[in-house]
């Protein structure tokens, strides 16, 4: 077989191709099974008639169809994209993500300018229904109950640096502030190390009621969960404990409290919960940060059984405050009981998971959007295609493009790694056996190690043993390194060695090739022949 070149490659591009000339791939799987879920409940024909409002009908260029913005939207939660420009480039890049929007090769994908104009022109509500819309398929397929329900928050950096605040009063910068007190204090022209020593001994220097961003003056400054402050904004989950469904979700600002903020939140919820049955949401669950007599009155009064575990306060006096005991005394008992461990133990794997979708894998945990509106649209359309990716995975097994489907079998292999004669040897006299010299030669430097783990898993540098498994025509080849790397495939067949005696190897048995490294790069084989695994205990 000769070398091909560039060269001989090199060559004028046809002025016209036939379309059946050109070649595609097939769609991924998971997107065509998006489709065909969305094209049996009328996703197009159900957001074009939500969205006409916004067009004229019979004059204008025609824009973009509404199925086709929140399908790229949504792709921003599938991929882990960040921006509408990388949802708009990862369009016009992707074959099966250009068939899952419904255009052709010859057809142009929507500019992110398209995509920044439609959302600027939908507004909040809009996406609120078609959360809505998700919802109710949801409850069409049994979920999204809505009985029992867990509120929490998280927080979102905004996009606005913290270099940008202005005073509220004057509009002064944050340097030029500094310099006003260096030269009241008799600092003339001082250094930003100066600047910077006298900040360090103020206190409360970061107040929202004194300073904001003119960028983005709806983010508030905030200690993120990492401990470094930002701006940016708040977003309230109320998740389904019964399927782990996204019932509601807000934006507020990051410095409202969660004993404030959770009241939008929970109404939300329980509207989406009438639709399911008239009672509505019978009990909520929350972290310590929510716990306080006025919140478990008001959840009283509502009628919504409340498990808030209770912070350390120390002896708390009720004179005149003896509706909060009562309300605080109930809780108390319930948290103590067996269900409510179940449900706490619920909402952290359920309602925590929400933001790991929605803002760690969904690329969300800072957003490139401003003002309140704008991320609460963002927020919402995540929401939605979480919800979306729950119904898939219950239709399917299938949550997410890059995820590992539910049910399906993770490969248990078995590599061989060297091992010591007097090992092996006390290894045999503890079972009672024999030596043998062909046992002897098998024990000198095999030893089988089980390992689990999933097929694209790769360990780029293993220390004193590593594995670094791939999947190949339709077999497996597992790379052990240790003193040699041993290169394994699955094969049926029969195979013998010049030195050793013929074996069987089973329909998963391994043929291996030994190599030995050649440079702190590569590796070089150590022998050509092959060789058979001995015993017959292979998975």
């Amino acid at each position: 077989m000769g070398m091909g070149r560039k060269k001989d490659r090199e060559k004028q591009q046809d002025l016209w191709v036939a379309s059946g000339e050109i070649v595609t791939t097939p769609g991924h799987v998971f997107y065509e099974r998006l489709n065909t879920v969305l094209n049996a409940e009328k996703f197009d024909q159900r957001i074009e008639a939500i969205c006409r409002k916004y067009y004229k009908s019979s004059s204008g260029r025609p824009s973009i169809t509404p199925g086709t913005y929140f399908r790229m939207q949504m792709l921003g939660y599938f991929e882990g994209i960040d921006s509408e420009r990388g949802n708009a480039w990862r369009a016009a890049d992707s074959f099966s993500t250009r068939k899952f929007l419904g255009y052709d090769l010859i057809e142009q994908t929507p500019d992110h300018s398209t995509v920044s104009r439609t959302r600027r022109l939908y507004a909040v509500h809009t996406r609120g229904a078609v959360m809505k819309w998700v919802l109710k398929i949801l409850r069409k397929h049994g979920m999204a109950d809505a009985q029992s329900v867990c509120i929490d928050a998280t927080t979102l950096a905004a996009n606005a640096s913290m270099k940008s605040l202005v005073r509220r009063d004057t509009g002064v910068s944050y340097d030029d502030y500094l310099r006003q007190l260096a030269a009241a204090e008799g600092l003339e022209n001082p250094a930003k190390e100066q600047l910077a020593r006298l900040d360090r001994k103020r206190k409360k220097k970061a107040s929202n009621d004194d300073w904001t961003n003119p960028n983005d003056p709806s983010a508030r400054i905030t200690k993120m969960k990492d401990g470094r402050t930002k701006l940016a904004y708040k977003a309230e989950h109320a998740v389904d404990l019964a399927s782990g469904a996204l019932l509601a979700v807000t934006v507020q600002p990051a410095d409202r409290g969660d004993t404030t903020s959770y009241t939008e939140t929970l109404d939300a919820a329980q509207h989406e919960a009438m639709e399911s049955h008239p009672s509505g949401i019978e009990e909520v669950v929350m972290d310590k940060g929510y716990h306080s007599g006025a919140v478990l009155v008001n959840l009283a009064e509502r009628e919504i059984r409340s498990y808030v575990p209770e912070p350390e306060r120390g002896n708390r006096h009720w004179a005149g405050k003896a509706e909060q005991q009562r309300c605080v005394y109930a809780n108390r008992r319930r948290v103590r009981a067996e269900r409510s461990k179940r449900l706490q133990k619920l909402r952290g794997e359920l309602c925590e998971r929400s933001f790991a979708h929605c803002y760690e894998t969904g690329a969300m945990r800072r957003l490139y959007v401003r003002g309140t509106d704008n991320a609460l649209k963002r927020v919402l359309v995540q929401a939605a295609a979480f919800n979306i990716g729950l119904l898939l995975r219950k239709l399917s097994g299938w949550g997410k493009p890059r995820g590992k489907p539910r049910g399906g079998k993770t490969p248990q292999l078995r590599c061989y790694a060297p091992y010591s004669r007097s090992q092996a040897r006390s290894e045999r006299l503890e079972a009672g056996q024999r030596a043998s010299p062909s046992k002897l030669a098998e024990e000198s430097w095999l030893r089988p190690v089980r390992s689990r783990f999933p097929i694209d898993w790769f360990l780029p540098r293993p220390a004193r043993l590593g594995v670094a498994p791939t999947q190949s025509n339709g077999g497996f080849r597992l790379d052990l390194v240790r003193r040699h790397r041993i290169r394994c495939s699955r094969y049926p067949e029969r195979y013998s060695d010049e030195d050793e005696s013929t074996a069987d190897v089973p329909a998963d048995g391994r043929r291996v090739n030994i190599v030995r490294p050649l440079n702190t790069s590569g590796y070089s084989l150590l022998e050509s022949r092959e060789v058979i695994l001995p015993g017959t205990g292979l998975i």
